[in-house]
């Protein structure tokens, strides 16, 4: 069996290196593969190749080729269900033409696709009525888990949006579901995390800070979607892991999607699926990294934004790792996450602490990262 520092260090090798050669032959791929400026969610100054999550894909086949056998048998079973939601995005990386309709189906199929090859599926949440009908009936379990997983693959898409936002987050968030893991001895889940962590970490050393190539709607996805799952399985491998705990883990995402669908119903003429320029980290960018740091290029001041959303995504995965068996701890952290979410929102946009605001005040777009259209 080849060490794990080696099949793990050749994978995120192999995807920073991949990273740089996609940056440096843009000039011959960019008319197809470049994100421009125009947008309204796009905080770039210069034209950047969207198409990170080939180098990860690719650097994921390297883990797996060197891999045990006993990580291969769980983590290639991952990464063809990934197909449907990787190879959706990255056409929407091309194209710019895939509809929201699509890409969530595709992340939705993905979640059918991973229960088919690997027979697990959510039969608890640790609410009584829910868990009786997950546990007694096969498809609304297949059917909930797939949605849940769609969903949470979504969420790393929206919040991809600054250079090493999401990279970093897909690693707090695996980060807290290997400790769980290594916490109750499941050796196999805390490798499954490393694996995916040490492919999110090559793609970060060309992403972050000057933001040299995006994750695109393709890598954004299949991160989403390989978290996601390796949520699902902890807690279905673990009887004393709770349900909550894995979603806890993930915690800045799903609170950033929940609260954007609330946010964008309120707003007359707007749809959840209909991008705007006010996430959580949008008003981070104008209202704290450009002001804290206003000397800096401005593809600096785009990295050096993410650190601060970091910050608070380190505060659900925290209580995700320190109290991974109990749900009322876990469910209420969830909330005391939920209310600082909001409580900071309200700052950035009405400059003051309240707790009381009517809409938000209008932002003005200045430059312009990825549109994510949620």
């Amino acid at each position: 069996m080849m060490e794990p520092a080696i099949w793990l260090l050749a994978g995120s090798v192999v995807t920073a290196l991949l990273c740089a050669l996609l940056v440096l032959t843009r000039a011959h791929h960019g008319h197809f593969s470049l994100d421009t400026t125009v947008g309204v969610q796009k905080f770039h100054t210069a034209p950047t190749p969207r198409i990170g999550g080939v180098a990860v894909y690719l650097g994921l086949m390297v883990v797996l080729g060197l891999a045990p056998y006993t990580v291969r048998t769980w983590l290639m079973p991952m990464v063809v269900a990934s197909l449907p939601a990787f190879v959706m995005g990255l056409w929407e990386d091309l194209t710019k033409r895939v509809s929201v309709r699509k890409r969530l189906f595709s992340t939705f199929l993905s979640g059918v696709l991973a229960w088919w090859l690997m027979d697990i599926s959510l039969t608890r949440v640790n609410v009584p009525p829910v868990d009786w009908l997950l546990a007694h009936s096969l498809p609304a379990s297949v059917l909930f888990t797939a949605f849940a997983v769609s969903g949470a693959s979504n969420a790393f898409n929206i919040i991809d949006g600054f250079n090493g936002l999401a990279g970093g987050v897909a690693l707090i968030a695996l980060a807290a579901l290997g400790l769980i893991a290594a916490q109750v001895g499941d050796q196999t889940v805390v490798y499954l995390c490393l694996a995916v962590g040490c492919v999110t970490l090559g793609f970060m050393v060309v992403n972050f800070p000057y933001g040299k190539i995006f994750l695109g709607d393709g890598g954004a996805y299949l991160i989403g979607f390989l978290i996601a799952w390796i949520a699902v399985t902890l807690p279905m491998r673990n009887a004393n892991v709770s349900v909550w705990a894995t979603l806890m883990a993930c915690g800045y995402p799903i609170l950033e999607t929940l609260f954007s669908i609330v946010r964008k119903l309120k707003r007359r003429g707007h749809t959840p699926g209909q991008p705007d320029h006010v996430h959580l980290h949008m008003l981070v960018y104008r209202r704290v990294a450009r002001r804290m740091f206003p000397q800096a290029q401005a593809a600096l001041q785009n990295g050096l934004t993410s650190p601060f959303v970091w910050l608070f995504a380190l505060l659900p995965a925290t209580i995700a790792t320190l109290w991974y068996e109990s749900s009322a701890v876990l469910g209420t952290g969830f909330v005391v996450s939920g209310f600082i979410y909001w409580v900071m929102y309200l700052r950035l946009t009405q400059f003051r602490w309240c707790l009381r605001a009517a809409t938000a005040q209008p932002v003005h777009p200045v430059g312009q990262a990825k549109q994510v259209r949620m």
